[in-house]
């Protein structure tokens, strides 16, 4: 056992993520802290983007057979623009992303606790060895892990337009199927918050009200430290070193100050903790900024380990500039002919989402609200 440990440990990883965007390597809440993770621990890693399957997170799933049912009839209704998209693979998916893999070994995002608890417990990659049995340590990773958590969850689908998740999760997916999926995971943050249309303005103020707390906790605890959390493996003194607690806030602080509107009441908390602020830009600047490269996710390639046929949604591009300078040539009968058959057809299209969307509303069993789904003023 040891001998697999150690040819794990010689093995080159490779971290597969979602897109980078925000001027991040990635903006989604799950990936960028075992980014930050592995760069903390030094670990040489490739880097590789997977741009299908945008609702495969910890907290985005396609559950109930009714859903399964709703996404294949809406897979006959979304065959146009020439896009290449199997919706039934959506019903399918596990949330792995994000994932580490090498030739005989891989951690999913949904196995041990996720990703860095896997790398730990398979003394792949650790860095909590000397804090992670302290009772402080765990208490603030529990509250980072929750309250922060809930935090950033409820900004990007609840309370904001959704500009930010939808260019995370859904930038790359034709309109009717990112639409579509963002409604769908908007109910599911809902019920997971505990939110409906009577305890929205309860649990908004309770989830900004944590929120707050932490930061303080967090600002006081840091003080003007470079990190979280000493070293007591060192005998003679503490020396402050990056654990997974400082991935995963960083990663949230990141997010929080880089993706989320300036109008976020979230960034605008954290932004009241000087010092937590300064903390994320230098490491920001000193692990991820330094001679980072992030590759081009149009051209990266999903590992061979990941769920069968994770190919990428390939959506062509046609050049609309028209030529300047030549006459205009008379349509043919047949031209015309094919011009109103194919505006019935999208027409029809649209029509049969819109209808899908209405079912999809209407056929909920829960008692969360699902109206303000595309809307997220509960204030009134």
């Amino acid at each position: 056992m040891d001998e697999a440990i150690q040819s794990e440990q010689q093995q080159h990883l490779t971290l597969v993520i979602r897109k980078a965007c925000f001027g991040l390597p990635t903006a989604c809440p799950s990936c960028l802290p075992v980014y930050i993770y592995l760069k903390f621990a030094n670990v040489p890693f490739d880097l590789s983007y997977n741009l299908t399957f945008p609702d495969s997170d910890h907290f985005l799933s396609i559950e109930s057979t009714k859903d399964k049912e709703k996404l294949l009839l809406l897979s006959t209704s979304v065959n146009f623009c020439d896009v290449s998209l199997d919706l039934q693979h959506l019903c399918s998916l596990a949330d792995q992303i994000p994932y580490v893999d090498t030739d005989t070994y891989v951690a999913y995002n949904n196995e041990k606790g996720g990703v860095i608890e896997s790398l730990k417990e398979d003394n792949i990659v650790n860095l909590d060895a000397g804090v992670q049995n302290l009772p402080e340590w765990v208490s603030t990773m529990a509250m980072i892990n929750s309250w922060l958590s809930d935090a950033i969850l409820y900004e990007l689908w609840v309370g904001s337009d959704g500009s930010s998740a939808h260019k995370i999760y859904y930038s790359d997916l034709p309109w009717p199927v990112g639409k579509l999926l963002y409604l769908k995971q908007v109910h599911n943050v809902k019920q997971l918050l505990g939110i409906s249309k009577e305890t929205a303005e309860r649990r908004e103020e309770e989830i900004y009200r944590r929120a707050t707390m932490a930061y303080q906790a967090l600002s006081t605890k840091l003080g003007e430290e470079s990190f979280f959390s000493d070293n007591r493996q060192v005998p003679t003194c503490y020396i402050f070193l990056p654990t997974s607690l400082d991935a995963f806030f960083l990663g949230h602080a990141l997010i929080t100050l880089y993706a989320l509107p300036e109008t976020s009441v979230l960034r605008g908390k954290l932004l009241e903790q000087a010092n937590l602020v300064k903390y994320a830009d230098k490491l920001k600047a000193e692990f991820l900024d330094a001679g980072s490269s992030s590759p081009d996710p149009s051209s990266s390639s999903v590992p061979r380990r990941g769920p069968s046929n994770w190919g990428k949604f390939r959506v062509p591009v046609t050049n609309c500039s028209k030529p300047k300078g030549q006459p205009k040539r008379e349509r043919t009968q047949e031209e015309k002919s094919f011009r109103r058959k194919a505006k019935y057809f999208l027409v029809t299209q649209m029509v049969a989402v819109l209808v899908f969307l209405s079912l999809l509303g209407g056929s909920d069993d829960t008692e969360v609200d699902a109206d303000g789904d595309d809307g997220f003023d509960y204030d009134g």
